[in-house]
């Protein structure tokens, strides 16, 4: 018999290891990834009384896939419309809590003499709060549905992206000797422009491919597509020297904007719980007891540090971007932990070789600590802010409740130059980094196919004119986008000061389009500067008067804003999204929440004013959505169906309120569901039946004996409808069916 692979029975033992820890962990209402992280424990060289894993290296390529899929799924959730839409005041928190963070992780750091990449490393995993953990928390203690509760949330999905950018970062300055060096300012160019050319080019083509293969993609198909094209990014992020998690992320984050998203999530959660889990798993591997020993009093340290620096700095943050001090408390309190992120981190660390081992175990330990508080933070913001109501005086609160960088009225007083200013600089290096990406595609693949079908010369010149022709729609949207716009015009006919600075902007984008075209001619010929500087102008001429360059440079254009609006559209096609005058209710302390109702609900059945939710409550339900369709401003005869998503509006105070009832309101479980099988039974109807002479509605068999007739049996193989009128004789032979215990008092 063929003996089972090491790593399928590695596999095993860490899967059946996990799914009993998991099940204790989520009985004690406590975050599966602490569950995970504990098997990871328990099946290590480092626990003496259990069987340890044998091939730690396999463990550790799947933890790595575990890691892309995890990235691949945040991605998925991640809308780049939704975080611009999120205004100034969440930059401002996130910046800021990085910022203060990341340097008293540092200087903890130093202070304990760890070497410099350790400490910066550090830095990078306290900033990291734990979106999984918080949100798990919010859950549990049933304020999910609260005002502040949101921006938390939009801050750590900030927190999120930001990390991927300072895993790329910290990539690149483990790279180098010299953390200042210019190779930090190439870095986040080289994010930039990967980030600009993969969002557009996946934007314009993805869609556009699930759309056009829609009728032939099955859910199937469809898994194997996403995790292909999730696979193949991470493969194309490492060749151009970024980690393959930042190339899941960005594919996922392109598949968050197709109509598919929704389907994609739920198909790809599954793959990603069980990678998910074997990664958190081979965190726990490496958790070391006597390195926790030893280590003791830097883990104490830098659970104070994150608990004090995020009640303080992270309060200041929310205050800075426009909260409430209470509110700010509130949020600050919140985030202080760390987790799935900081792991990654720390792993990224290790992986490039350039942190010490014992800093992973004392990482996790910090984050097993700061999970188990935070509960209990979130609970003390808000004693903590009346003690400080009472101490501080009044206008000093007053002061720090009108403290904010953010200038929420920013919007209405923004000038129409800076308006102007901002769409032509995003235009400009959105076309540009096309560009430039056109130009190093032609060069690389193009150009050597060229030269060896035809002499130098002339391949050098064909491919320059195919070049230029490549990306010509590029270079005329650099010149005449928003040269037509609603800012641009209106400037310049309310003042002629005005019309010498507009022309200028067109200038200006006019050197950068011959720019372009001087280096594809000056790279592939050999004329003389002036030459090409005048056959620069005279493309760039035609380029500007082309009416087939014009057409096809509107129509990509639409075709990528269609696809980046096509989400939405979708949504609201089904009334998923939410009305517009939502961000009018949060000035006023009310706003508006989405509940489901539960399978099991006792509201089931009922109407709205039969549950008289308004009285009880004090909410509004402005909507139901149901199987895609939306009914606004329901009636009070208005049905609720178990599955009902309800579009509620009310306060922080009564949604809570509200969503503890609706979760509470259902039916308990069946605790003896095998006594309640539906079995049939022949009953004949004898001398002493109580039934004889007795019409079937008479004889009460369905109202007292909770049983039903199927039949009358009339010889060996029929049966016949008994009707409600029908009187039973003697010798009749009925066909009854009916639970066991309803069956034995019928036949008494």
């Amino acid at each position: 018999m063929a003996e089972i692979p090491t790593i399928v029975v590695d596999l095993a033992q860490i899967l059946v290891v996990a799914s009993v820890v998991s099940i204790i962990f989520k009985k004690l209402k406590q975050p599966l990834v602490l569950g995970y992280i504990v098997a990871g424990f328990l099946v290590s060289t480092h626990m003496p009384y259990t069987r340890s894993v044998v091939d730690a290296e396999n463990i550790e390529t799947w933890a790595n896939i575990g890691v892309i899929f995890l990235l691949f799924s945040l991605g998925l959730d991640f809308s780049f419309k939704k975080i611009l839409k999120m205004g100034v005041a969440p930059f401002i928190a996130t910046c800021t809590i990085i910022f203060f963070m990341m340097s008293l992780g540092i200087i903890v750091g130093h202070l304990f003499g760890w070497k410099q990449m350790d400490c910066i490393f550090l830095g990078g995993m306290l900033a990291m709060s734990s979106t999984t953990i918080i949100y798990k928390a919010f859950d549990d203690l049933g304020i999910r549905q609260q005002q502040f509760a949101g921006m938390v949330m939009s801050v750590l999905i900030l927190e999120d992206i930001l990390a991927i950018v300072m895993m790329v970062m910290l990539s690149a300055i483990a790279s180098g000797d010299d953390p200042n060096s210019g190779q930090m300012v190439m870095s986040v160019l080289k994010i930039v422009f990967f980030l600009v050319l993969w969002f557009v080019v996946g934007i314009y083509l993805i869609p556009y491919m699930l759309r056009s293969l829609r009728k032939f993609i099955n859910a199937e198909t469809l898994l194997i597509v996403s995790l292909g094209l999730c696979c193949l990014m991470a493969v194309v992020s490492t060749k151009v020297g970024f980690s393959s998690a930042f190339g899941a992320f960005i594919m996922g984050s392109i598949l968050a904007e197709t109509v598919e998203a929704e389907r994609i999530i739920k198909l790809v959660e599954p793959v990603k719980n069980l990678f998910g889990a074997i990664f958190f798993v081979s965190v726990g591997m490496l958790v070391d007891p006597m390195v926790l020993v030893n280590y003791a009093l830097p883990i104490l340290a830098l659970v104070l540090t994150i608990i004090i620096g995020q009640a303080v700095f992270g309060s200041l943050a929310f205050l800075l971007s426009g909260q409430s001090l209470k509110s700010a408390m509130r949020c600050g309190f919140s985030m202080a932990q760390i987790g799935e992120f900081s792991f990654i981190i720390a792993s990224l660390g290790l992986s490039l070789g350039v942190i010490g081992e014992f800093l992973y175990p004392v990482v996790v330990a910090v984050s097993v600590i700061t999970t188990f508080i935070t509960p209990y933070m979130i609970k003390a913001a808000v004693p903590a802010y009346d003690m400080l109501e009472k101490r501080l005086p009044k206008k000093w609160i007053r002061g720090m409740n009108h403290i904010t960088l953010s200038q929420p009225g920013a919007k209405n007083s923004r000038s129409k130059w800076k308006s102007l200013l901002i769409l032509i600089g995003i235009n400009t290096l959105i076309y540009s980094v096309l560009s430039a990406a056109g130009i190093a595609i032609m060069f690389m693949l193009v150009l050597p196919l060229l030269q060896n079908l035809m002499p130098l010369f002339w391949a050098d010149c064909l491919c320059a004119v195919l070049t230029i022709l490549f990306i010509s729609p590029f270079l005329r949207a650099i010149i005449m986008k928003k040269n037509r716009s609603n800012e641009f015009r209106e400037l310049w006919s309310e003042d002629r000061k005005n019309r010498f600075p507009l022309m200028f902007t067109v200038l200006v984008r006019m050197v950068i389009v011959l720019g372009f075209v001087f280096f594809i001619l000056h790279r592939l010929t050999r004329f003389s500067s002036a030459l090409l500087v005048c056959i620069a102008l005279a493309v760039m001429i035609l380029v500007i008067m082309s009416r087939t360059i014009k057409k096809r440079s509107i129509g990509m254009e639409r075709m990528f804003i269609q696809n980046l609006r096509s989400r939405d559209i979708e949504a609201q096609v089904h009334g998923h999204k939410r009305p517009l005058y939502e961000g009018r209710l949060l000035d006023r302390n009310v706003h508006i929440a989405d509940f489901d109702v539960p399978a099991g609900s006792t509201w089931a059945g009922s109407t709205l004013k039969q549950l008289g939710l308004g009285q009880k409550y004090g909410v509004h339900v402005s909507s139901i959505l149901r199987a895609g369709r939306r009914f606004n401003i329901p009636e009070g005869d208005a049905v609720i169906f178990p599955g009902d998503r309800m579009q509620v509006i009310g306060s922080d105070e009564q949604l809570t309120t509200f969503g503890k009832a609706i979760e509470e309101n259902v039916f308990e479980e069946d605790l003896e569901l095998e006594k309640r099988e539906m079995k049939l039974q022949r009953m004949v109807v004898t001398g002493s039946c109580p039934f004889l002479g007795k019409t079937l509605q008479e004889s009460g068999i369905r109202h007292k004996y909770n049983c039903m007739v199927v039949g009358l049996e009339e010889g060996k193989e029929n049966l016949s409808i008994v009707k409600a009128s029908y009187r039973f004789e003697k010798g009749d032979i009925l066909w009854v069916v009916g639970e066991s215990d309803s069956l034995k008092q019928l036949m008494g």
